[in-house]
């Protein structure tokens, strides 16, 4: 089996699309007046619940890539699942060679998580804030398992974001 035939096969395998956020550590950890760092992100859609009781969740993430290294240091991160309209928002996090982070976040409406720190995106169907409980390499990719500490659904319009074929597409 190819690379190709392998990710051929794969694409027709539909999932959601979610924003991963996180908040860099302070500057100085020792320091509590030190300035926080800034706020990171990246599309995901190898995103899945593993587990009810704890309520646990799953993201696979690309070894080396910036949130990957981030989450490594950083145990309190944040998920927002991406309504069909934010199509622009999953694009813009899944650049490569993308603009620093702060300038993503610039003119995106989003609120730090209160017990993460980490950006919950308006309008997403739902946010979750975690705390990595396990990493797990797997291959070429980290697989990072986070203990959800606060959910709420802070929009029910629309339908959820789909990744499909190698394209981002809504559902019906």
């Amino acid at each position: 089996m190819s690379n190709d035939e392998f990710r051929a096969v794969m694409s027709r395998l539909a999932g959601g699309v979610v924003l991963v956020t996180a908040q860099e550590p302070p500057l100085d950890p020792d320091d509590p007046r030190a300035p926080q760092g800034e706020y990171a992100g990246m599309t995901a859609t190898a995103f899945l619940s593993v587990s009810l009781d704890p309520p646990l969740v799953l993201v696979s993430l690309r070894t080396g890539a910036r949130m990957d290294d981030l989450l490594d240091e950083q145990p309190l991160w944040a998920v927002s699942v991406l309504a069909e309209s934010q199509r622009h928002i999953a694009g813009r996090f899944a650049m490569k060679g993308r603009l620093s982070d702060r300038l993503l976040f610039e003119d995106i409406p989003y609120t730090p998580g209160a017990i993460t720190g980490a950006p919950l995106v308006g309008g997403a169907l739902g946010n979750l804030e975690c705390r990595t409980e396990q990493r797990v390499t797997a291959g070429d990719h980290t697989l990072v398992i986070g203990r959800v500490l606060g959910a709420r659904m802070p929009s029910a319009d629309g339908g959820p974001l789909v990744y499909f074929r190698g394209r981002y597409r809504q559902l019906g």
